[in-house]
């Protein structure tokens, strides 16, 4: 065991002990903040909603290059970078034959005005910085995507899309890409001496493995202590309920449960996966997923997300579970004692609360192959497009035997204390002919299942309807695939 932790800023190693100012919990956003030469990181909201926080870490990958990503600073708890590298807005500022110059990122944020009362831009200038070094040439929608998480409230968008689009035409090369040799040789050296982290406090432990093995064994003997891996939902009862998280077990650095596989027409997620790489592994495997995970939070959120942690929260509001709910997926739930495999119709069992036992983890996600003949969408109604909790989301699934429902999975979130489906339509619309008039008469029974509640984000009265219009939307965008011609009344379909 260790109780330090090292990381890479300002191109050297940093290690930093938890017996002085600094708590296992202290936020990434919080370190910088307290320094001399790191303010450049804002808290505008504590809460990842606004991306002024916004840092780059640059972690190894399998092939021990770096790979490059946007996180929320003000989310991250400071062991969550231990083995990676650092950089903040200060580290983009670099001498050009003897004379400081701008990164390429922020030349053209100069250029093109992308900067006006300026709170908002070095976690912007972060964001850009990441799509720089990942992407050459991103398309618009990329450069959309890359921004969603940072929000400006004076400037507008357009010339910081325009700035992007301008400055990320180099490969991803800068002077960065002259010291990577020297990065990687530092996070190597740190690695060659790594064991779990295992920091105690007065008031606090905290644990990270990794490996599975000790992964499953810590949570065998501290049964009790709060899991994370990602933190992108537990670190707000830091940062805005200001408490202390007595016992915590950081999965994020066991490398095994981040694994992604596909065999005998089954795709498997590790359950410490990103977000953001379930997305990409799904773009052209599982669309619907795809399309949820697209509109879950921001890139930053999704980077540092975990596909097990959406899945144990158990939120009724959670995107991947109504989807998930329509892949027809299972949930492997593992222990020292050995593991099992639920189905997840059956993983939810109320409000936050699902099938894990309190000494299990859950490990992975499998997913069966869809049928060609297997039609799949996820919806989402809220307020905003992007980075905003569902006011009604759903996952439907739809198998058609000619003209009729052969088998139908309508599930929903947001309507009650839990996220499931719509029995009694899905009972209904089995074996009738998959036309408006049916339908339309299923939209009738949704309610049945559900009691939806009215809260800050819509009314029960409202709920319902979308409930019952996404439906109809969805035989709208399915109803081409019916062989047979439709017997509606008004020739539509």
């Amino acid at each position: 065991m260790q109780d330090t932790i090292s990381f890479v800023l300002d191109g050297k190693i940093q290690r930093l002990d938890f017996k002085g100012a600094y708590t296992p919990t202290t936020t990434v956003l919080n370190y910088l903040r307290a320094g001399l030469s790191h303010k450049g990181v804002k808290e505008g909201c504590a809460e990842g909603d606004c991306g002024a926080c916004t840092v780059v870490i640059a972690d190894l990958d399998g092939a021990n290059k770096l790979r490059y990503q946007a996180w929320d600073s003000c989310l991250i708890f400071l062991p969550m970078i231990h083995g990676k590298q650092l950089i903040t807005v200060e580290n983009l500022k670099h001498k050009m034959n003897g004379i400081e110059a701008l990164h390429p990122v922020q030349e053209n944020m100069v250029n093109c005005n992308g900067s006006q009362c300026g709170y908002c831009t070095p976690g912007i200038v972060m964001s850009l910085f990441a799509l720089y070094k990942t992407e050459a040439r991103p398309t618009h929608a990329s450069i959309e995507d890359a921004l969603t998480g940072n929000l400006c409230r004076c400037t507008g968008y357009k010339p910081i899309i325009e700035a992007a689009a301008k400055a990320c035409v180099h490969d991803g090369r800068d002077q960065f890409t002259d010291q990577e040799q020297d990065i990687i040789h530092l996070l190597l050296e740190i690695r060659a001496d790594e064991k779990p982290v295992s920091v105690h406090t007065g008031a606090q432990s905290y644990f990270q493995p990794l490996t599975r093995t000790q992964a499953l064994e810590s949570r065998n003997k501290k049964q009790e202590a709060i899991l994370i891996s990602g933190a992108s939902d537990i670190a707000l009862r830091v940062t805005k309920r200001h408490e202390i998280l007595s016992e915590i077990i950081d999965l994020s650095h066991v490398e095994e449960f981040k694994q992604f596989s596909t065999e005998n027409n089954r795709m498997t997620f590790g359950a410490g996966m990103s977000l953001e790489d379930v997305r990409k592994h799904a773009k052209n495997l599982l669309p619907a997923l795809y399309d949820a995970l697209s509109v879950f939070g921001s890139r930053q959120i999704r980077s540092v997300a975990t596909l097990g942690g959406n899945l144990g929260s158990a939120s009724p509001i959670g995107d991947t579970l109504p989807v998930l709910m329509a892949y027809d997926a299972s949930i492997t739930l593992e222990s020292v004692q050995g593991e099992r495999t639920v189905n997840i119709n059956n993983f939810i069992l109320g409000y936050r609360k699902t099938d894990r036992k309190p000494h299990e983890l859950i490990t992975r996600v499998s997913i069966p192959k869809p049928r060609k003949q297997t039609l799949l969408k996820f919806y989402k109604v809220s307020k905003r497009k992007d980075l905003d909790i569902s006011t009604v989301s759903a996952g439907f699934s739809l198998a058609l035997d000619e003209d009729k429902v052969k088998s139908i999975t309508l599930a929903y979130g947001g309507m009650a204390a839990l996220t499931k489906r719509a029995s009694a339509a899905e009972a209904f619309l089995t074996g009738k002919k998959w036309e408006r008039r049916v339908v339309e008469q299923a939209m009738e029974l949704i309610i049945q299942d559900f009691t939806p509640i009215s809260d800050a984000r819509s009314g029960a009265v409202f709920r319902s309807l979308a409930a019952k219009n996404l439906l109809l939307k969805f035989w709208s965008e399915t109803a081409a695939a019916v062989s047979s011609p439709f017997s509606d009344s008004d020739g539509t379909g």
